[in-house]
C-alpha cells in the first residue's frame, strides 16, 4: 500500500496524510482545552507557544451572539423597575463605565442634571468600541451609581432617576 488514501475506502487516510490529520486533531483538541481552560478561569485572551508557534486566543465575556456596531452609537438601556429612589438605568453589556467624553473634559451629567430622552448618560467602552448609553426618559439625575473607569456588568445599576 502507498502513501494514498486506503483504496477499499477513501475516507481512509495512510501515511503522511494520517500523520496531517493527527496534527489537525491534536491541535483542535489543544485548542479546545485551552478554551475551556479561559472559561474556568474567566481569562479574555491567552497566548501560547506550541511547536515553536506563537498563538492568542481570545473571547467576549458577557456580550451577546450579535456582534456590535463597529461604530461609536447609542445603545438601548433598559429602564430597571422603579425603586424607592425613581427608576433606575442599568448596563446593557459588560464594559467599562466613562462619565465624560475624554479624560479632562466635563461629565456627560451630573446629580442634579435634568436629562431629555435621547441625552447621553455616559458611555460604555466594550470592546474598544465606546457605546453612548442614552436616557430612556425624561428626568433628574438622582444618583450617580458607579465611578468613572469602573468594569461593569450587564444589569450593573449606572444611574437612579426621579420623575
Amino acid at each position: 500500500m502507498n502513501e494514498t488514501n486506503c483504496p477499499l475506502n477513501p475516507d481512509i487516510q495512510t501515511g503522511e496524510e494520517l500523520s496531517a490529520q493527527q496534527t489537525r486533531d491534536t491541535n483542535e483538541t489543544n485548542i479546545r482545552a485551552y478554551a475551556k481552560l479561559m472559561r474556568e478561569l474567566d481569562l479574555t485572551a491567552l497566548e501560547f507557544t506550541e511547536s515553536g508557534r506563537l498563538s492568542r486566543m481570545e473571547r467576549a465575556c458577557g456580550v451577546s451572539a450579535a456582534a456590535p456596531s463597529p461604530m461609536l452609537g447609542a445603545v438601548p438601556v433598559e429602564e430597571a423597575p422603579q425603586t424607592a429612589g425613581g427608576p433606575c438605568v442599568s448596563s446593557p453589556l459588560v464594559g467599562v463605565f466613562y462619565a465624560a467624553p475624554a479624560e479632562n473634559a466635563p461629565p456627560f451629567v451630573k446629580v442634579g442634571d435634568r436629562v431629555k430622552r435621547g441625552d447621553t448618560l455616559c458611555i460604555i467602552e466594550a470592546m474598544k468600541l465606546m457605546n453612548e448609553i442614552p436616557a430612556e426618559q425624561d428626568g433628574v439625575v438622582a444618583e450617580i451609581c458607579v465611578e468613572n473607569g469602573q468594569v461593569v456588568d450587564y444589569g450593573t445599576v449606572l444611574f437612579r432617576m426621579e420623575g
